[in-house]
Parts: structure tokens; sequence; C-alpha cells
């Protein structure tokens, strides 16, 4: 049990900083810019964290992270086609992509009642607690929806910043929930990113002063 623990922890640990380096790496470049960015590595690093993510809350049996990765898994992955970067990923990665969510699909469908009392029916995590960390989630994942829906218009990915304030909202709520749920791969992750959102926050609406 303690091994598993490791290595859910070592999974989880992994993704945040996939992500976080996605963080630093848009900042960095929207710093140098005196813009908001949004960086190919940015959405690559992002679809190999979530992938990941998706592995750690399973592990976990964390339905709050499970949902969110899996809306924004494919926003992550259209930011990647338009930017014309898709096709250049090696196809091991990209088969991988594209197998791993219909396996877990499939998985569900085959084994609906074990997985529903497995993410849900958990006497160490309250009903209420589970629906305050979706919540959370589900906030937090809007401003990919949102990204997608903004760049859609204009035609090219972009990262506005209703996005950036978005991010902070729902990174503050998963903080606390993070916290309830005595997660520390979370609270490091969303700690370090909500830092970042604000500072996008404060250039994007320079630029647009200026």
């Amino acid at each position: 049990m303690n091994g598993l623990f490791n290595l859910t922890f070592f999974i989880g640990l992994l993704s945040q900083i996939l992500f976080s380096a996605r963080m630093i790496v848009q900042w960095i470049a929207s710093e140098k810019a005196r813009k908001v960015l949004s960086p190919n590595l940015f959405w690559e690093l992002s679809l190999a964290g979530s992938l990941l993510f998706c592995i750690y809350g399973w592990m976990r049996n964390d339905f709050a992270i499970l949902l969110g990765q899996i809306i924004a898994y494919y926003v992550y992955i259209w930011n990647l086609r338009i930017k014309g970067i898709w096709t250049s990923l090696h196809p091991v990665f990209r088969t991988a992509v594209v197998v791993l969510p219909c396996a877990a699909v499939a998985w569900f469908l085959m084994h609906g009642q074990e997985t529903f009392t497995r993410l849900f029916a958990q006497e160490d995590i309250p009903l209420p607690l589970i629906l305050f960390g979706t919540g959370s989630q589900v906030v937090f994942t809007l401003r990919f929806v949102y990204q997608w829906w903004y760049s859609r218009r204009a035609g090219t990915s972009l990262l506005p910043v209703t996005f950036w304030a978005i991010s902070l909202t729902g990174s503050l709520l998963i903080i606390v929930y993070a916290i309830l749920r005595r997660d520390p791969v979370l609270l490091l992750g969303q700690g370090c990113g909500a830092l970042v959102y604000a500072r996008n926050i404060m250039i994007g609406c320079k630029e647009k002063k200026e």
C-alpha cells in the first residue's frame, strides 16, 4: 500500500511539474513580449500533464480531477491542431492520447457499478466534499471551454484576460478543496499557478490600456 501511495504521489507530482512548466514558459514569453501569448510548448506540456493527472485522479479515486481533465483534454488537442503542430508530435504519443480516453470509457461501461462505488461511495471522502471539489474543477475547467470558444471566433489560439480571471477563481476554490482533501499535489500545483494567473491578468489589462 505504501509503495502504491508513493507511485501515486510521484505521478501526481510529475503532472504538476509539467503543468507548472507550461505556466512558466507562457509567463516568461508574455513578459518578454509585454502581452499575453499562447506558446506551442504551453499546449504540448498541458496535454502531457493532463494524461498523467488523469492517471493520478484515478489512483486517488478523485472524480473531481477526472472530470476536469477529461473536458480540458480535448481543448488541448484542438489548440495543437489549430496551431498546426499536432501532426508533428510523435505518432506513439498521438496514439496514446487517442487510445487512453477510449479505453477509460470502455472500462467505465464494463465496470459501471464498481466505478461508481470507487468514485462516489467512499467512506473517507464525504459526498459534500466530492461535490465541492467537482464544482471547483468545473469552474476551473470552464476557462478552457471559454478559451476554445474565444479562439474559434478569432480563428487562432489565444489566451484572453477572461481566461486568466476564470483560472484564478477556479484555482482559489481548488486550493480550498486541496486543503480539505489533504492533497499536497493539488495544493502545490494550484498555489504556484495562482501567482501566474494573477500576473497574466495584470499583463493583459496593461496590454488593453496601451
